[in-house]
């Protein structure tokens, strides 16, 4: 509860905290938006493979001419990362491969890193975070995305006493979501594919959250972070509202549906037959706790917080994410305290890839939020045990041979190229389990 006093110090000592931001999409360009009323905190260089687009991103947020004019647009991302004027990096980009060799980079030139890009994070950010944490430099998930949002009641509860029972997200959920693809993705958010690339919206980064990729991709990291448990079968999205969170996320053995304690799962905003859920958590996040004696389930129910039939487990909640907007928070915690906002620190879980229909020998997998696979959350140890590809891994390689729809691709499934820096990373992070 300190930053802001911090930064008025750096900005009246004249010395702002310098970030540079790697990807000027839609979570960087809500970052941007805030820049200019952040007192001690400058964005001097931007990177992205379109200098022009991430120039005009500056323009629509509502820079004035002498910011932009006194910023330095490039599209190298080391480029930005050797800037000796630059404390922290932003990476944006949502690609993993370029998200570790910016990583690498970065520990390199002795620069703090917040990992926007969660799929680069889940490939290998244990690893990473290991070698960031002994270089003395901070390695951190980015505070207004959810992953960090619920590390962040995860550490909360952990620090009051509590124990963890549960933590996640919610989302919009049916299980037909998974067969979905780019071309029919626009209608399930409302917008026809005109509309949506007026707006310059990327149907296949759109299709990752409907899919049930992304849901995948933040739950391992907040196993990874947490240190809490996938389940075995993947994620099962029950509908829930925020007034039933501790009934249903608690064990399956007292009427909840997690295997056990110590898990993360994502509750979904509909009903399997598609309507709403009342008082949904869309857009939230939770954590649910559980009471280590009987004085604190007094507690509980004295100041009035809801709890289930056996009075130990409570949810807490954030019913609102705003991205971008809050990317801030992680910078300065990273330049003027030293602390990530969240941080994978074991490897618990991962992000594997499934076929969405049959595929065949010679295709090319297109990755993420695509036509062709999309990413289930998996213990990492049964992801070892099978060789799973990571959907990290699943994007431009091509099948050695037929697999069916919704099976689990195997590494030995495709080509992978062994001398890529993000597969040698992967391996070695997979070495660490």
């Amino acid at each position: 509860m300190n930053l802001s006093h911090l930064l008025a110090a750096r900005a009246d000592a004249g010395n702002p905290v310098r970030a540079g931001l790697i990807g000027a999409g839609k979570f960087g360009s809500m970052f941007l938006s805030q820049v200019g009323f952040t007192d001690g905190l400058e964005v001097p260089v931007i990177a992205d493979l379109a200098p022009d687009h991430a120039r005009a991103a500056c323009v629509t947020v509502g820079w004035d001419d002498a910011r932009i004019a006194a910023t330095r647009f490039c599209d190298s991302g080391n480029d930005l990362i050797a800037d000796p004027g630059i404390d922290v990096v932003i990476e944006a980009t949502g690609n993993p491969a370029a998200g570790l060799a910016h990583a690498q980079q970065a520990l390199h030139h002795g620069k703090h890193i917040i990992m926007v890009n969660v799929e680069a994070d889940v490939l290998a950010g244990p690893l990473l975070a290991q070698q960031f944490r002994a270089a003395g430099l901070v390695y951190s998930m980015a505070y207004g995305d959810q992953p960090a949002l619920t590390s962040e009641l995860v550490d909360w509860a952990r620090a009051a006493g509590f124990t963890v029972t549960a933590a996640g997200k919610g989302t919009k959920y049916l299980r037909q979501y998974h067969d979905v693809t780019p071309d029919d993705v626009w209608h399930h958010y409302g917008l026809t594919a005109d509309e949506a690339a007026k707006a310059g919206m990327n149907s296949q980064m759109f299709n990752s959250f409907l899919d049930g990729t992304k849901s995948a991709i933040e739950m391992a990291a907040i196993a990874n972070g947490c240190d809490l448990a996938a389940p075995v079968d993947g994620l099962l999205f029950p509908p829930c509202g925020t007034g039933d969170l501790h009934n249903i996320l608690r064990p399956s053995a007292i009427g909840g549906v997690l295997e056990r304690e110590g898990m993360v799962e994502v509750v979904s905003s509909l009903n399997r037959d598609g309507t709403e859920v009342a008082n949904d958590l869309r857009w939230g996040v939770y954590v649910i706790l559980k009471a280590p004696n009987d004085y604190a389930a007094g507690c509980f129910r004295q100041y009035g917080l809801p709890t289930d039939d056996t009075g130990q487990y409570a949810a807490m909640y954030k019913p609102f994410h705003l991205i971008g907007l809050e990317l801030g928070i992680s910078v300065l915690s990273a330049a003027l305290r030293g602390e990530p906002t969240g941080q994978s620190r074991a490897f618990n879980a991962d992000a594997v890839a499934v076929a969405k229909r049959d595929l065949r020998a010679g295709e090319m997998l297109d990755g993420e939020g695509g036509f062709t696979v999309w990413g289930r959350l998996m213990p990492a140890s049964r992801s070892l045990e099978i060789n799973a590809l990571p959907i990290g891994l699943a994007g431009g390689v091509a099948m050695v041979r037929d697999v069916k729809k919704g099976a689990v691709l195997r590494q030995t499934d495709v080509v992978l190229d062994l001398t890529d820096p993000a597969c040698i990373l992967r391996h070695q992070m997979e070495k660490m389990a």
